[in-house]
């Protein structure tokens, strides 16, 4: 239990890339991905992915190593990050791990909990009525189902909306009551950091960030992926905007303005997910982050002296 997991959250755009990156500087380690957007090599520029030169600063693990065609769930992620964890501690006391998508973070520090097993008729329904009515069908029916997962879960996320949905219809319980277990026994302890900001900020730095990938080809990347819109990975911020735009039923304009709208929402409920940890230590975007190291010293000291 000598082995660090130092875990980087907080909302989109706040610059958790930025730290993960001068820690594993720091410490002489490697770095893995926890968000999920950033498994798949066809999406780039819409998932700000590291750039060529910050991957070169720090050798990361989980970015851009599947295929948007392929199926890849949080559970095939914990497998694979636990066996690259055991791999990574054998010769480092200290791994980073750097995500936004709270759900992956959770699988890797803390593990899944276990649902029943639920016919696939289930879901077959639930998709059907996803194409006929549209999310917010789906979304007003988990409201009502399990108002408590309701308020936790991305309600723009049609994959998580419908597992949700599967298992508190297939049986007969919310998909709540299945959550917040206790937590899977790890052979690491985790260091969890947070960044974050005023809202206004978040916000003002989103609205940038969304102005820069449409500058950086964003428009060109999304129409590329068209063919391959119905895929799991696609049904994200970013790019089912501009699918509406392809299909003549918004507006550039309308649509961009929507991808930032979807953007901010998402970082909201990021942080509403990351700040029930109590454990996190958290710092302002802003803070000098030399000196986060320095605090992160002393806490890894107090961990291995506890």
């Amino acid at each position: 239990m000598n082995k660090i997991l130092i875990s980087v959250v907080g909302p989109t755009a706040i610059g958790k890339t930025k730290l993960a990156i001068l820690l594993a500087q720091h410490y002489n380690t490697e770095i893995i991905s926890a968000d999920s957007r950033q498994f798949f090599k066809e999406m780039n520029i819409g998932t700000a992915v590291p750039s060529s030169e910050e991957l070169k600063l720090a050798k990361h693990h989980f970015i851009q190593h599947k295929s948007i065609t392929e199926s890849y769930s949080v559970g095939d992620f914990e497998r694979d990050a636990i066996k690259k964890l055991s791999s990574l501690f054998k010769t480092n006391e200290v791994v980073i791990m750097v995500g936004g998508s709270g759900l992956y973070v959770n699988a890797v520090t803390d593990g899944l909990n276990s649902f029943p097993t639920i016919k696939a008729d289930v879901r077959e329904v639930l998709n059907l009525e996803l194409k006929e009515f549209g999310i917010e069908f789906l979304q007003k029916k988990l409201e009502s189902l399990d108002p408590l997962y309701f308020n936790k879960v991305d309600i723009h996320n049609p994959q998580r909306v419908i597992r949700a949905l599967e298992v508190t219809i297939g049986c007969g319980k919310p998909y709540s009551s299945f959550i917040d277990k206790p937590k899977a026994k790890r052979g690491f302890k985790v260091l969890t950091v947070g960044i974050k900001a005023d809202r206004a900020i978040i916000y003002e730095r989103i609205n940038q960030r969304v102005d820069l990938m449409i500058a950086a080809g964003l428009l060109e990347e999304a129409k590329e992926l068209l063919p391959y819109r119905n895929f799991n990975a696609l049904q994200t911020v970013g790019y089912k905007e501009l699918f509406n735009y392809f299909d003549d039923e918004w507006t550039l304009e309308f649509a961009i303005s929507e991808i930032k709208k979807n953007t901010r929402r998402f970082a909201k409920r990021q942080l509403t997910w990351f700040l029930k940890n109590e454990n996190t230590k958290w710092f302002d975007y802003d803070y000098d982050q030399n000196r986060i190291v320095n605090i992160i010293n002393n806490e890894i000291l107090k961990f291995k002296n506890g």
